[in-house]
């Protein structure tokens, strides 16, 4: 199947890709179904995108690399349900980031962040309870310091190479 995008043009997917949002993305509920796409030319950002609309792409992270510390997810039982999980399972969890037109500005949503069950292809935006989480993490630094430091190394975690994101090719670009 074929999906439009306004950043990326045509994108080629398999049904297996698609990732079911039963309530859809806070703002957003209309739009249900999504793909993490892996943009090739960006080292650090992967981007979710709506199968519906294709204007609508959120730009994600995974929290490991702006996070020092160990990000803590407590999922209450309308997550797990949502999410068709059982204790225990794996799940990969990516925070959407804001760009403003000032990337130093750039910012983290670390209290809702979007929870994908690649195994079943369900997703949630789960907001937690934890009052200390941040709406508007500021992470340009933290990311300055982590490709600073490890330019060699790749950035993005093995979600990315787990058959969670669709890698584009780059000539679809």
């Amino acid at each position: 199947m074929q999906i439009q995008t306004s950043r990326f043009g045509t994108v080629e997917l398999n049904s297996e890709d698609i990732i079911e949002f039963s309530e859809g993305i806070l703002g957003f509920a209309s739009l249900r179904k999504f793909v993490l796409l892996d943009d090739p030319t960006d080292e650090i950002f992967a981007w979710l995108q709506s199968c519906e609309s294709p204007a609508i792409a959120f730009p994600v992270l995974e929290p490991e690399l702006f996070l020092a510390a160990k990000y803590n997810i407590q999922f209450n039982r309308r997550d797990y349900d949502a999410l068709q999980m059982v204790a225990g399972e794996k799940f990969h969890t990516f925070c959407i980031i804001t760009i403003p037109n000032d990337p130093r500005q750039m910012t983290a949503n670390l209290k809702a962040p979007v929870i994908i069950n690649s195994k079943k292809r369900f997703g949630r935006q789960c907001v937690l309870q934890d009052n200390s989480l941040a709406i508007r993490e500021p992470i340009f630094a933290a990311l300055q310091q982590r490709v600073v430091q490890t330019p060699p190394q790749a950035i993005k975690s093995k979600a990315m190479d787990t058959g969670v994101a669709v890698r584009l090719p780059v000539a679809s670009l």
